[in-house]
């Protein structure tokens, strides 16, 4: 039988990792790789800087060589931190949710805006963008500035996304990505609101490694 896809939330918030679980809830099927959302208990309480990044990234490399049961990893992070050290310890493939949600974005639109934590994050951001050579389609990235902790289950977090998604479509967008696994359940509300595709990177994650996985059994 073909072993789970393990989601893993770098931070310590397990409120983001519950809202993961929910969102990647219509992915489950009785056919398929079963979904294993799991909290990397070591991380801190949310990535909001370039330190936190790289010092989950060890943390990162042990997880993923103690889970020899899985048929692929994602770590559901935005910058996702340590992407290239798990995939060369890993015998299965490693998805970053960064990466899987531009990619999926740029299949779904021309100009990509996307919706960050915190003005600290845009920068690592761009230069994940400039090592992917796709800033050339990006419309714009701007910042809710709220923690992680707010993004997944603060009361104003939806107005906020509303605004600042908004002023992205100003800015030439025709897609959205957000920018945080903790803004997961915000996607189909927000996509309804701004009339446009929101992209949470998370499940786009997800999807590319479940076709992945089911494409290994052909």
């Amino acid at each position: 039988m073909t072993g789970p896809i393990v989601v893993i939330n770098p931070n310590s918030n397990q409120a983001v990792t519950d809202g993961l679980v929910n969102a990647l809830a219509p992915f489950a099927r009785a056919d398929g790789p079963a979904i294993d959302c799991v909290t990397l208990t070591d991380g801190p309480f949310g990535i909001e800087s370039q330190v936190h990044s790289d010092q989950v990234v060890l943390p990162l490399v042990d997880l993923i060589k103690q889970r020899a049961d899985a048929s692929a990893f994602v770590i559901a992070c935005y910058s996702d931190p340590g992407i290239d050290a798990c995939r060369s310890v890993s015998p299965v493939p490693v998805f970053g949710i960064q990466e899987s949600g531009m990619l999926t974005a740029l299949a779904r639109g021309d100009r990509v805006g996307v919706v960050a934590i915190a003005e600290a994050s845009t920068l690592r951001h761009r230069r994940y963008m400039r090592r992917m050579g796709v800033l050339d389609r990006l419309a714009g990235e701007r910042a809710l500035n709220m923690t992680v902790d707010e993004s997944a289950r603060g009361d104003g977090t939806f107005k906020r996304l509303t605004e600042v998604g908004k002023a992205l479509q100003t800015d030439g967008a025709d897609v959205l990505v957000l920018g945080c696994a903790g803004m997961a359940v915000h996607r189909a509300p927000l996509e309804a609101e701004l009339c446009c595709p929101v992209i949470d990177p998370t499940q786009a994650a997800v999807a590319m490694a479940m076709g992945t996985v089911l494409a290994s059994q052909l």
